[in-house]
């Protein structure tokens, strides 16, 4: 039975409130995002006190934390400013296990220096995907001397984006700590939102062995083109709500065929945990209803 779970940085509070928040909205599992009120994580700071502090808390409510956001810019073109996110998500993936999982997940980021997520011509081409695999193989083996997994979210815009390019990814590091997050709505851009369900196949027939944690939020084709972002309390990961042609709303406001994709998810990973994403906290206990509902309808 899938276990279903959100973002913590959807509750944008102290760690206790944060917990107490998840509790009542009836959550299974959380995917940590290091950003309590109460609690310094930023660069530079993150100790095994603190991990074990925030661990033993979730651990404490029946609150089992799945994996952690590491989200950043990873190919940033700007050398230093590169250095300085990949060095963070490092010293995320060191901890990962004092927080109780081994997951860490980051995009593999984009050559625009406006936006993290959206396209740049060098992303698509082979100078940008070997310099993105040489920083990717940096940090699987970080992960891998820590004993965590490094999970590859892949995203349209991004240089790892395709299912094509998944593929790619996997075939030249072939590492035990590396993995995929499964979001079928980073797949998706103008040429094929109007082929759902024959696309939603194919990302499964060919990558599901490699996912590990999975997302739901949904897809539609947007009114406008630009990058779009909802006003809420959060990172940037989290305001995010698409670029270009594809929307990236709440779950079960777009047009994602969820009943297909949770039927070939729990095909191969019947135990998985979903964490719901792209939503303001108004909405959670509906978009948290319609999970629950759809994975009834499957069976799980």
């Amino acid at each position: 039975m899938l276990s279903v779970g959100i973002f913590s940085g959807y509750f944008p509070y102290t760690l206790d409130k944060t917990i107490s928040c998840l509790k009542e909205n009836g959550f299974q599992t959380v995917q940590l995002d290091l950003s309590f009120k109460d609690m310094d994580f930023s660069a530079g700071t993150i100790t095994k006190e603190k991990c074990h502090k925030v661990r033993n808390a979730f651990r404490d409510a029946n609150l089992p934390i799945c994996a952690i956001s590491g989200y950043t810019n990873i190919i940033h073109p700007d050398l230093d400013e590169r250095k300085r996110r990949v060095g963070y998500l490092k010293e995320i993936i060191r901890h990962a296990r004092d927080l109780g999982t081994p997951y860490v997940i980051s995009e593999t980021g984009t050559y625009n220096t406006e936006s993290d997520w959206v396209h740049h011509p060098k992303n698509k081409s082979e100078e940008g995907y070997e310099e993105c695999v040489k920083v990717v193989e940096e940090l699987v083996q970080e992960a891998y001397d820590h004993g965590a997994v490094f999970l590859v979210e892949n995203y349209v815009n991004n240089v790892i984006g395709s299912i094509d390019e998944v593929n790619r990814l996997f075939t030249d590091i072939n590492h035990t700590a590396m993995g995929l997050l499964m979001d079928p709505t980073n797949y998706f851009d103008d040429s094929n939102i109007d082929h759902m369900d024959f696309t939603l196949n194919r990302i499964f027939n060919s990558v599901a062995d490699k996912i590990k944690i999975a997302h739901a939020k949904d897809c539609k084709r947007a009114e406008n083109t630009g990058e779009k972002h909802a006003d809420i309390d959060a990172s940037e990961a989290h305001t995010f709500r698409g670029a270009g042609a594809v929307e990236l709303p709440a779950p079960g406001t777009g047009s994602l065929n969820y009943e297909l994709y949770f039927k070939r998810l729990t095909e191969l990973h019947p135990n998985i945990p979903v964490i719901i994403e792209h939503l303001e906290e108004d909405y959670i206990p509906t978009a948290k209803k319609f999970v629950d509902d759809t994975l009834k309808k499957v069976g799980y």
